[in-house]
């Protein structure tokens, strides 16, 4: 992703309902999953989609995090 991208793809998920992170969760869990599968089928994924896959999954599980500390702890960043 590029730098312009990748800050609007965290906007996005800072106005995302927690069950909208957790069904983009499971949409990047299918990609990783997919990426894996061509892998090992013989296909050639580019490298790089693994860990943008990977990335990707983390900034959602962190966006999840933050809103669960919001809610349970009162006011934070």
């Amino acid at each position: 992703m590029k730098i312009g991208e990748l800050r609007q793809y965290r906007e996005k998920l800072r106005t995302l309902s927690p069950a909208e992170l957790a069904d983009e969760l499971v949409k990047l869990r299918k990609e990783q999953f997919s990426l894996r599968m061509q892998r090992a089928t013989g296909q050639q994924p580019k490298p790089a989609q693994f860990g943008s896959a990977r990335r990707n999954i983390a900034r959602v599980k962190t966006a999840l995090q933050q809103q669960r500390s919001r809610g349970a702890g009162g006011k934070s960043k």
